[in-house]
């Protein structure tokens, strides 16, 4: 994605921003004018809003993602102003004294010696200058996109950090910095070439409760909720948010992070195997507990074929006991004749078939909604080499009337 304000930090498989204008835009001649998304990740359907000059809010339980997609949002600032103060922190951050310290073990996998002495540089003066301000912030986020720019080992954005694999080039902190500024600077004043709109709101929340949100607020909702497909999305700023001194490490996520989130990965439910029959049990995924059952019980068995032993039924299991809780949260803050917009994909651990479209479009009608209908986007998991299981498996759009 090359869009302005969009491209400075992103999802590596997000939507696409064009599609999001697209639906809002429709939907918007049909009367539709509040936006929400319950899983806002780095900003899309916030900024999409606003350029549609329709009413947004986002919620996002992630604290590190929540902070990057409220910065996107000051795209509204003088870029002038902006490189003034960008730039005042590059010169005092080459000037800054870096004598040898300890790091966290990941970053000197990530970085050699004097890259990391530079970033470290940087980080110092950005946090030294920290007041809050908008200008502050998007500093911040400039020095976060760049860290992955800069590491010559394996580490694209939003990617899990592969410390044996290499990247031809790596870019010098400083000139990642300033290079950064220029193209914040230059999307800032091409945003404000066109409608500001109403300003989006981004709240750090739980999907499962929104509890910020106001009853009946939203006409449209449009989102991406985490896959089950055993995505960490904790582990997905693992490394800026142990640059920025945030965590420690990978066992700080659990903490940190994945209690935040929809459990959609095993690491967030390891200590949760022995509660898998209370979460089938559970009362908000009751219309799918039969089905549900019998699809953890073939997961439990299969996983004793396998070396790693993941517990995917419990994963599963206490994926859509949150998601049902989400289609909860939702219909309280739908309006009566609202309309849902997931886009989703099927999963299929240890090749086990999971229907996800048709069992969230199942809770979502008895969490209230009127109906649903999935439209498929691609498929997926057609090239077998080096694949897991041969399940066919598909993507696509969950629409649900409410």
């Amino acid at each position: 994605m090359s869009l302005p304000v969009h491209r400075w930090f992103r999802y590596s498989a997000g939507f696409s921003a064009v599609w999001v204008q697209e639906v809002i835009e429709r939907e918007k001649e049909k009367g539709r004018q509040r936006v929400f998304d319950p899983f806002a990740g780095s900003g899309t359907v916030l900024l999409e809003s606003e350029l549609c000059q329709v009413e947004g809010i986002g919620v996002e339980a992630h604290p590190f993602v929540a902070r990057i997609a409220q910065t996107k949002l000051h795209w509204r600032e003088s870029p002038d102003a902006f490189t003034t103060h960008a730039l005042s922190i590059l010169e005092e951050a080459k000037k800054e004294k870096i004598e040898r310290q300890e790091y966290p073990a990941l970053m000197g996998k990530c970085f050699p010696p004097e890259t990391l002495g530079r970033l470290e540089g940087l980080r110092r003066v950005v946090h030294r200058r920290a007041d809050g301000s908008p200008l502050s912030e998007l500093s911040w986020l400039v020095l976060g996109a760049i860290l992955r720019e800069c590491s010559p080992v394996g580490t694209a954005q939003w990617q899990y950090i592969l410390p044996n694999k290499t990247k031809v080039r790596a870019m010098d902190p400083f000139k990642a910095f300033e290079a950064k500024v220029t193209m914040f600077s230059t999307d800032m004043a091409e945003r404000q070439k066109r409608p500001a709109g109403p300003r989006a709101k981004l709240l750090v929340d739980d999907a499962r409760e929104c509890k910020s949100v106001p009853t009946g607020w939203a006409d449209l909702v449009v989102t991406s909720p985490p896959y089950a497909n055993n995505y960490d999305y904790a582990d997905a700023t693992r490394l800026e948010m142990t640059f920025f001194r945030e965590i420690e490490g990978w066992g700080c996520l659990q903490e940190a992070v994945r209690k935040h989130l929809v459990r959609s990965c095993t690491q967030h439910v390891a200590p949760l195997t022995k509660q898998t029959d209370s979460l089938i049990q559970a009362a908000a995924v009751a219309p799918i507990s039969r089905e549900l059952s019998e699809t953890c019980r073939k997961l439990a068995i299969e996983r004793e074929t396998h070396g790693g032993k993941k517990n995917y039924h419990t994963m599963i299991a206490a994926y859509f006991k949150d998601m049902a809780e989400v289609w909860l949260a939702l219909r309280r803050v739908a309006a009566k004749g609202a309309l849902v917009c997931f886009v989703v994909g099927d999963s299929a651990p240890y090749g086990v078939y999971v229907p996800v479209d048709r069992w969230l479009g199942e809770l979502a009608v008895a969490a209230g909604f009127k109906s649903y209908e999935f439209e498929k986007t691609r498929d997926r998991n057609l090239k077998w080499k080096n694949r897991k299981h041969r399940v066919p498996l598909h993507e696509g759009r969950l629409w649900v009337q409410g």
